[in-house]
């Protein structure tokens, strides 16, 4: 019959499972199954299929639709919402409590403190702050530059990393450091509950390392020094290396301010052997390519080890560079979609 074909059909392409039980509900008592069977095989209640099949026959396959309500209204208003949205970014010592920072708790026992709600559990202070958008979130440090030549500079070293001169080599420099012998903690895949676990150190006696690194811009590859310390001769000894990889180039070299890089005698060799030093403004190393060369380098290379030698963790740096030196690739397109790039930043407040 017609109304059989059209139950199976919505019994096949129904995609609301309530609907699609109604309708087995309804198909299965047309074949003669009693309600209690139906009720069994459903893991429902005799009732529940009797009610259905009852509205089938009242008001046909409109009955099989679904009407959904609105659901308990909230007994919390919207202004109170975005009220305790606003005490929970509010430091606590402001509102005259004797901690720093809220618990959800601490912050639920304020609420109702202050009266503003009589009643509230735990879990409805979490969802309404995540409805609103208020995550707990570990506090970043920022630090401003306040080069007067900040805007020159900046834009200096972004004209470098986006038009990089005829003739000329673009070349990240900065020391990677320093290097001591300790466990580092660090994340891998390993069983639930079953963390890898590190020693504690208290004496660090076999002193620290250095190193000093080079991006090149032009294959995106790093050539680096590992040395036991990092003055003005260490670095120009590394300096004098990049001038011997790429002889017959004038090198744009990007680096930060550190005192070595300003010697006298690194100027003096730079100017007489066609290097050019471009200087990072103050606080900013962000500016500096090779940082995130260096944040991968930390990342993959010495997180989660505990070496035991500084030959062994000599040669594990080592080995990550020669496994990035084989997929590297031109280093293109400095922070494109960056607020950097807005030719009024940084920005003036009126």
């Amino acid at each position: 019959m017609p109304e059989g074909q059209r139950l199976q059909k919505i019994t096949r392409t129904a995609k609301d499972p309530v609907k699609l039980r109604r309708a087995i509900v309804v198909l299965m008592s047309a074949q003669g199954q009693p309600a209690a069977d139906i009720a069994y095989l459903l893991k429902a209640t005799g009732d529940y299929v009797r009610d259905v099949i009852h509205a089938f026959n009242e008001r046909g396959f409109d009955a099989l639709n679904p009407k959904w309500r609105g659901g308990t209204p909230n007994r919390i208003s919207e202004q109170t919402r975005d009220w305790i949205c606003v005490i929970a970014r509010c430091d606590p010592r402001f509102l005259g409590q004797p901690f720093s920072c809220w618990s959800l708790s601490k912050l639920r026992d304020y609420l109702i403190a202050t009266g503003r709600v009589t009643t509230i559990s735990i879990e409805t202070v979490r969802r309404i702050l995540h409805e609103q958008g208020v995550t707990w979130q570990t506090s970043k440090t920022w630090k401003t530059s306040n080069d007067p030549d900040f805007v020159t500079k900046m834009r200096r070293i972004l004209d470098l990393y986006d038009h990089p001169p005829a003739g000329g080599r673009v070349v990240c420099v900065d020391e990677f450091g320093p290097l001591n012998l300790q466990p580092r903690p660090g994340k891998s895949w390993k069983p639930q509950g079953k963390p890898v676990r590190l020693r504690a150190t208290y004496h660090r006696d076999h002193g620290v390392r250095h190193m000093i690194a080079s991006l090149d811009l032009t294959t995106g590859r790093i050539h680096y020094r590992i040395r036991d310390r990092k003055r003005s001769t260490e670095f120009l000894d590394f300096l004098k290396t990049l001038r011997r990889r790429w002889p017959g180039e004038t090198l744009h070299l990007i680096l930060d301010n550190f005192s070595p890089h300003k010697h006298p005698s690194v100027r003096a060799w730079c100017a007489a052997n066609a290097v050019e030093l471009v200087f990072l403004p103050t606080y900013s190393s962000w500016l500096n390519w090779i940082e995130a060369e260096f944040a991968a380098l930390r990342y993959f290379a010495l997180n989660g080890t505990d070496h035991q030698s500084h030959a062994e963790q000599d040669t594990a740096i080592g080995d990550y560079i020669r496994w990035h030196n084989q997929r590297a690739r031109p280093k293109t397109g400095y922070a494109t979609k960056s607020k950097i790039r807005h030719p009024d930043y940084p920005f003036k407040a009126a």
